[in-house]
């Protein structure tokens, strides 16, 4: 069973944006918001392996430029 929901949405997200963000990237954009992870971890969050806690939902929705409801798949357009 996935530990999160938002990890098919991360991924797509990245490779949507332009240009493409790479999981290094976003671990970054994430350490300037105070979200400290471990090197494997956005791949474990997109794999479905790692559970996200709010805080985490809230700081990777706003370095990908999308809404935490997006990510949650419960809202179909993006943050503009």
């Amino acid at each position: 069973m996935s530990k999160n929901v938002i990890g098919e949405r991360v991924r797509e997200a990245r490779l949507k944006a332009n240009p493409k963000i790479t999981q290094v990237d976003l671990l970054a954009r994430l350490e300037v918001r105070e979200i400290h992870l471990e090197k494997t971890s956005i791949s474990k969050i997109e794999a479905g392996k790692r559970p996200v806690s709010d805080k985490e939902l809230l700081a990777i929705a706003d370095a990908l430029h999308v809404t935490p409801n997006w990510l949650l798949n419960i809202e179909s357009v993006e943050k503009q």
